[in-house]
């Protein structure tokens, strides 16, 4: 048997609604057995604590995955001022406290607009981000705090409202691939003279993918896969004509006409509407291949 024949299985995508005390990677090791294949990645880490939109690339899919993590994300919170901890969130030791009983949802209001938009947040070091090949929780499991460099997240919406505790907000946060919430809350917390960490994190969107059809994990079947094409819905598509499937299941560039919108990256599906490829720009005003779905083959 050829060693570059693909395996047999499912592709596609499914979006799962995890609950609390689940790993991401938990998520994934029980979806292999529900979905009778190894082969399953994905996309946008949810900590234990969080619950919400998971989103898990199956067969070929999982090489789309990155697609998916460069989409928006959109979470919902609970922000408690006056109590700052070491995880930024409940789950932590308590490292500081504040008295912030004079603090006004008026207050809070005013400082949100500092914290939209175009900002720099600095990584908290209970993330997965790697520094000189260590995560930084496992470096901050170690007791190691390392220095960080602060590094440019765009925060498209931060809406807020009270709840009957003055020192608790209620809060919906719509950001880019990249942004640590609970480093908003702290930052949030810190404008406001005092501190603050994060509860009831909840991701409600990816994209355009929301809980209306997300799935319990205890529910997930192959029947809940979206095709690769559904995958890479919120990309821009071209249709290729039938000699471009060719040269596309070859992986040649193609030319960039008026069928390609926007900067790219983009689906290249056939007359069918099946996912051949994602191409992305090139030089000369041509687009290649980035990752090739579907060989001319048709294996």
């Amino acid at each position: 048997m050829s060693a570059k024949k693909r395996e047999d299985g499912p592709d596609g995508l499914v979006v799962v609604d995890k609950e609390a005390g689940w790993t991401s990677h938990d998520v994934v090791a029980k979806s292999r057995g529900l979905l009778g294949t190894r082969k399953v990645g994905h996309s946008g880490t949810l900590d234990p604590d969080a619950t919400g939109i998971l989103l898990l690339g199956v067969g070929r899919v999982t090489r789309l995955l990155k697609y998916l993590t460069a989409l928006p994300k959109t979470y919902t919170c609970e922000i408690v001022f006056g109590t700052e901890t070491s995880t930024l969130d409940s789950s932590g030791d308590i490292t500081a406290t504040h008295d912030m009983s004079a603090l006004t949802f008026a207050q809070v209001e005013a400082a949100v607009p500092e914290l939209t938009g175009d900002i720099m947040q600095i990584p908290p070091m209970v993330s997965a981000l790697k520094i000189d090949g260590k995560r930084l929780h496992e470096l901050a499991r170690e007791g190691i705090e390392v220095e960080r460099a602060p590094r440019p997240v765009t925060i498209y919406r931060f809406t807020v409202a009270p709840t009957a505790n003055p020192l608790v907000i209620t809060a919906e946060v719509e950001c880019s691939s990249g942004t640590y919430v609970r480093t908003l809350a702290a930052d949030l917390g810190h404008a406001l003279g005092g501190g603050a960490h994060l509860r009831e994190l909840r991701r409600t969107a990816i994209g355009s993918f929301t809980l209306h059809e997300a799935h319990p994990l205890e529910k997930v079947s192959p029947e809940q896969l979206l095709t690769p094409a559904e995958a890479m819905r919120d990309h821009p598509k071209v249709t290729a004509t039938e000699a471009e499937r060719i040269d596309v299941g070859h992986g040649k560039v193609l030319a960039i006409d008026e069928r390609f919108a926007g900067d790219g990256p983009w689906a290249v599906v056939n007359s069918e509407g099946t996912l051949l490829a994602m191409y992305i720009a090139h030089r000369g005003g041509t687009a290649k291949p980035d990752v090739v779905v579907a060989p001319v083959d048709g294996r």
